[in-house]
């Protein structure tokens, strides 16, 4: 199918972007790198009357590092992320969350902000974005704002962003000393979308009991799991504590069921990958402490 039609919009500068969205409002949307929108709109499940372009738009694709954090342009590509020999360095999770999106060519052209702001379901990157306390710059032609990710997913598809809204820049915190990371999934075939996927990151102190946990799962929203992580604070890493908090973190976790697999599975898989990725996060971590004694 074709979409249906539209008034194309190609602006060059972020002023006038949010001048477009504050004249449209919820008639409009904005085009990054399109893997998500182009589809919709070609099946005709959204019908936007106005598409504003934001591939010209001058400062709002970049990578780099300030004061310790990692400054992320709303426009850039998913593929300099996975790429970027800082980002594996210091920030791996996000590295190994970017490399199972889709397939090379998807990645080459979806953007960072782009992904955040569609919300899909089975995303990596919102996943990562919550298990590294991201924040969010959010951007009107009148108001600027700072949401953290975890507040930012509101449900299914659905974020904080108003209609006269953009988001502009993510911004991810340096991780804890010698944390462990881990991020798996699993999917019918390779590049398809996630039916379940776990994120994890641990630090362990110099007496190898963990200091600093963060567990994120896929679900309609990223589902961080607060009583999972405080339970693990203190105790020393073993297979039996991480199956114990895998299933207290998937035992009432919500989860929807479609064509493509029932919430029962989702649950039960997330359960699985919940434990595999804090056992790997923790071994990384056990690495990294005997790497700094020797």
């Amino acid at each position: 199918m074709k979409p249906a039609k539209f008034d194309y919009y190609d602006p060059t500068t972020l002023d006038e972007a949010l001048s477009l969205l504050a004249q449209f409002g919820d008639r409009a949307r904005p085009l990054a790198g399109g893997q998500s929108l182009v589809p919709l709109m070609n099946f005709r499940l959204i019908r936007p009357a106005h598409l504003i372009d934001l591939n010209g738009v001058a400062g709002l694709s970049y990578l780099k590092i300030d004061d310790g954090a990692l400054r992320l342009g709303a426009t850039t590509r998913q593929r300099e992320l996975e790429r970027s020999a800082d980002v594996a360095k210091r920030w791996p999770l996000l590295r190994d969350a970017a490399g199972f999106i889709g397939h090379v060519q998807i990645r080459n052209r979806g953007t960072i902000g782009g992904s955040l702001a569609h919300a899909f379901p089975s995303a990596e990157l919102p996943v990562a974005m919550v298990s590294l306390d991201a924040s969010l710059t959010l951007r009107s032609k009148t108001n600027q704002r700072t949401a953290r990710a975890e507040d930012f997913f509101l449900s299914y598809m659905t974020t904080m962003l108003q209609p006269d809204e953009l988001l502009t820049e993510i911004s991810v915190p340096a991780l804890p000393a010698q944390s462990g990371w881990s991020y798996h999934e699993v999917s019918r075939r390779h590049g398809d979308f996630a039916l379940a996927g776990a994120a994890s990151l641990i630090a362990l102190d110099a007496n190898g009991a963990i200091q600093h946990a963060r567990l994120t799962l896929t679900g309609a929203t990223p589902i961080r799991s607060q009583d999972t992580e405080e339970f693990l604070l203190g105790e020393r890493p073993s297979e039996t504590l991480f199956r114990d908090a895998a299933r207290r973190a998937t035992e009432n976790l919500e989860q929807d069921s479609d064509i493509h697999a029932s919430a029962e599975y989702r649950r039960e898989v997330c359960a699985v990958l919940a434990r595999r990725a804090l056992m790997r996060a923790a071994q990384r971590s056990a690495e990294q402490m005997k790497g700094t004694t020797q």
